[in-house]
């Protein structure tokens, strides 16, 4: 078969092309518009794969993806183009509605007509979403299933629950065949280094501020991208029409517990080069607005239906990451430049946005 990427070069997606290509037997066009989370460098490994192909664009832009669909004639297409860091969407909410609302609309639009035309016996529609669409948890409420309300409080988990909306609207009121998944917190090797796990590794290494938001204790369900990869797969080939399936890493965390074991491990990898700690610089900054307590996801669905459980336990897949991180500082050089500095971004609000 072949599978339509939107958003391949970027860290989930660049992970999934790798996994088909070196995986599977199907053939890949990745469909990437190469905002500043995206990066081809990812795909070195696969790139001169004779069933890998690379096109440049947004899903915005109507024509080009009706082009697409019509030239490239894919069986499935796994759409996980988006603007994805929830610090950024408190800033700039307005490339969030486009990208992931617009963005979504469109491809769905071009999507439905290619389908309608072509018929082609195995399509399928997958769209790659979050778990923070269900909104927060307190430590006693149980885990979020597949059935649980939407209930989102960031502009960005906003924006993924309308793009949710729209591809189960789609699939309902005109048949498009379609598939949602709703995953945890990702990490793992070639993560943009804004987000948590790069940016403490990496502010570490540099001796810089370790900087955590509010107390620390906000918790997260942790999931090593090559497992997420590996359910996609599962979900897009095996999954069930029509339904949603959550996909997470049965790791509970809080982030300051993550931060403490990044400190740890990177004291045995990789020994301060002054007489301190890691821990000492972490940093405790004032909490971004609207920071959800907790996210916890029920996999159970997945696991019944589809055999799949994660592969990698956090202790295991975080020394991984920091191993990787350690041998690719060239490669975290590269993506890092033109930035001032690493902090936490979403404490501003920019008022044009």
């Amino acid at each position: 078969m072949k599978f339509l990427i939107t958003g391949g070069a970027g860290f989930i997606g660049s992970a999934l092309v790798r996994f088909l290509i070196n995986e599977t037997e199907h053939s890949v066009v990745n469909f990437d518009k190469l905002t500043y989370a995206g990066n081809l460098d990812t795909l070195n490994s696969v790139s001169d794969s004779e069933r890998y192909s690379f096109i440049q664009g947004d899903i915005c832009d109507d024509a080009l993806v009706r082009k697409t669909l019509a030239a490239e004639a894919p069986d499935k297409i796994m759409h996980l183009a988006a603007e994805s860091h929830v610090d950024r969407s408190v800033d700039s909410p307005g490339e969030f509605i486009q990208t992931n609302i617009v963005g979504t609309f469109t491809l769905l639009n071009a999507a439905l007509d290619y389908w309608e035309r072509e018929k082609p016996a195995e399509f399928l529609f997958h769209h790659v979403s979050t778990d923070e669409v269900y909104g927060s948890l307190s430590m006693e409420a149980p885990s979020f299933t597949e059935t649980t309300p939407y209930d989102p409080n960031s502009p960005y988990s906003a924006s993924k629950a309308s793009s949710d909306h729209l591809v189960r609207a789609w699939g309902e009121t005109y048949g498009l065949p379609y598939v949602i998944t709703n995953c945890s917190n990702n990490y793992g090797y070639f993560q943009f280094p804004e987000k948590l796990v790069p940016l403490m590794i990496l502010n570490a290494m540099n001796e810089q501020p370790l900087p955590v938001y509010g107390d620390g204790m906000n918790v997260r369900d942790w999931l090593y991208v090559d497992d997420h990869a590996r359910a996609l797969y599962l979900v897009a080939t095996s999954g069930k029409e029509g339904e949603t399936y959550n996909i997470g890493g049965n790791s509970e965390k809080t982030n300051i517990d993550v931060v403490k074991t990044i400190c740890s491990l990177l004291e045995t990898y990789n020994p301060p080069k002054k007489d301190q700690r890691y821990e000492d610089l972490i940093t405790y900054v004032t909490d971004r607005p609207g920071h959800d307590f907790r996210y916890s996801v029920d996999t159970s669905k997945i696991q019944s239906e589809l055999g799949w459980e994660p592969e990698e336990s956090f202790e295991s897949g975080i020394a991984k990451t920091i191993e990787w991180y350690l041998e690719n500082q060239s490669w975290c050089e590269s993506v890092q430049e033109g930035q001032t500095e690493r902090a936490r971004l979403g404490l501003s609000r920019n008022k044009s946005g």
